[in-house]
Parts: C-alpha cells; structure tokens; sequence
C-alpha cells in the first residue's frame, strides 16, 4: 500500500516537472515587452558608434536577465518538488531514524538552494545596474 502510494506520488512529481517547463515562455515574453517598450520609445534611432554600444550592451544585459530568471524558475519549482519529496519522506519514515534524518537534510538543502537563487537575483541585478552606471 505504501509503495504503491510512492509510486503514484513520485510519476505525479515526474509528469509536474516536466510540465514546469511551461512557465518559461511567460518569463521570456516579459523580457521581450521591455525591449520592444525602449525601441518604441526611441532612445536609440540614431546611427551612431555611441547608439550602437548601448543598445547591445542593454541586450546583453537583458539576456543575461532573462537566462537567470529562467533559471531561477527552473531551480525554484525542482527546490519545490524536493521540499515535498523530503516531507513525503518524513511522513512515511515510521520513525526510522536514518530515514527521518535523510527526510530532514532534503528539506534542509531544498530551502538552502531556494536561499541561494533567491540571493543570486540579488547578486545579478546589483552586479547589472553597477556595469551599466559606470559608464
């Protein structure tokens, strides 16, 4: 009965994980509206050697956004499913100690890697924002 429960729960946390990749083109779709926005706005309709410098260096910049959203989601929904695989552990653990100690130190390490995503935003945006104000 147990197994045939983690059976079922673990095809359903494989079929949402391969769903999860559905959420991605909303991210990209974004990054696109805010490049479409600043073209029509018309900073850069100019020719010049000036022109062309910052509108590539706002596209990297946009690209390098866009890669480190995607993978934040990315990240985030497998630091999900591993956060209600460790608790599903923790559940059906029996009071086994190993397996009450292998339940927690999943739990542990999905919300550290949540933390760290969460902090390399962060770290990426304030990295951007001082790359592009130096000049």
């Amino acid at each position: 009965m147990i197994q045939t429960l983690k059976n079922n729960i673990a095809k359903i946390l494989i079929a949402a994980a391969l769903l999860a990749p559905a959420l991605v083109p909303a991210t990209v779709s974004a990054a696109d509206a805010d490049i479409q926005n600043s073209l029509k706005q018309g900073s850069c309709l100019d020719v010049s050697a000036e022109c062309e410098t910052q509108g590539s260096e706002e596209d990297i910049n946009n690209l390098i956004a866009t890669v480190i959203n995607i993978f934040s989601v990315v990240v985030g929904v497998v630091a999900v499913i591993m956060i209600i695989i460790g608790g599903l552990k923790y559940i059906t653990s029996s009071g086994d100690s190993n397996n009450v100690t292998s339940a927690k130190n999943t739990i542990l390490y999905a919300i550290i890697g949540l933390v760290v995503v969460a902090l390399a935003q962060f770290i990426v945006k304030f990295v951007l924002q001082r790359a592009t104000s130096s000049e």
